[in-house]
């Protein structure tokens, strides 16, 4: 156990698979109350391997690491029907938005974003704070999201994204069976995207006429109407997923801009499931799972 008393979070390794959260944190903390623990939980100061948890039945493996954060961070505590925040230090923060919320301004929206209310959020700490723009998701995309906290920390991270990102996962249900034709489920795509005046993005197999996108895939379900399936990114463009699925035939399933049609679930089912990163100041490996989101399995089951 290492207690940092300095930042006020002390840290703990499970040294045993299979225990509750609850259980685990009152038997640590023999020296806390249990309505004290109750409360860390609930004011979202308890980290399991760097993501908050607030779930008492949360199930620990061996190795996890759990910290408790002793002082109470207005970050943990946002309170948002379309955000939530997964983890936050003074240098970054990752969210998890909703379908339907902007993750920055455009020219008809610039106060219902992620970025405004974040940027509201923070300021309530300090007036003086602000949170800067390290990547984006389209509207209609759900999932997992990066913010800045300094100027600086978000040029280092812009600036090294190839080398400081080391996964971006999606999921998505396409529409039709997705056929590799070797039997493995296993793809990519490589082509090349470029964007018309009227911001709609294309592919090409022509390397002048774009930037290089490659997008690989692995089918984990089908049913008659709909292919569920998991992606890995190399390069990090707009509308990457989107337009080369469509490309080949399979579009995002509610994706009516790129090749889809209306479906059950009223939005595109597109969702940014896994982002792992090295912390540019601290160097530590950082990982982040969001679960897909129920809905999906209204159309692939």
């Amino acid at each position: 156990m290492k207690n940092s008393r300095k930042n006020r979070i002390s840290t703990y390794t499970v040294t045993a698979a299979n225990d509750q959260l609850l259980n685990f944190l009152l038997s640590t903390l023999k020296d806390q109350s249990r309505t004290t623990v109750k409360s860390l939980l609930a004011h979202q100061q308890i980290t399991v391997n760097k993501t908050v948890v607030r779930a008492f039945d949360h199930t620990l493996e061996k190795n996890d690491v759990v910290e408790v954060h002793w002082d109470k961070a207005a970050g943990r505590l946002l309170k948002h029907p379309k955000l939530k925040v997964v983890f936050e230090d003074k240098y970054l923060m990752v969210v998890e938005k909703d379908a339907g919320l902007l993750s920055v301004a455009t020219s008809r929206e610039k106060t219902k974003t992620a970025y405004s209310i974040l940027n509201e959020y923070v300021k309530q700490q300090s007036p003086g704070n602000k949170v800067f723009v390290v990547q984006r998701l389209d509207r209609e995309t759900s999932g997992l999201l990066l913010f800045a906290k300094t100027k600086e920390v978000q040029a280092l991270m812009q600036e090294n994204w190839r080398f400081a990102v080391n996964q971006r996962k999606y999921i998505a249900v396409l529409e039709g069976q997705l056929n590799t034709g070797d039997g493995s489920g296993r793809g990519t795509v490589t082509s090349y995207l470029w964007e018309s005046k009227a911001l709609i993005v294309y592919a090409s197999n022509n390397p002048d006429d774009g930037l290089k996108a490659v997008t690989h895939y692995q089918v984990l379900r089908t049913n008659d109407k709909y292919s569920l399936v998991h992606f890995n990114l190399d390069t990090s463009r707009k509308n990457q997923i989107r337009v080369q699925m469509n490309s080949i035939g399979y579009p995002v399933s509610g994706d009516i801009k790129y090749g889809g049609h209306k479906n059950d679930i009223n939005r595109i089912a597109l969702h940014a499931c896994e982002l792992s990163f090295t912390h540019p100041i601290t160097g530590e490996k950082m990982c982040f799972e969001s679960k897909m989101p129920a809905s999906f399995e209204k159309l692939i089951k």
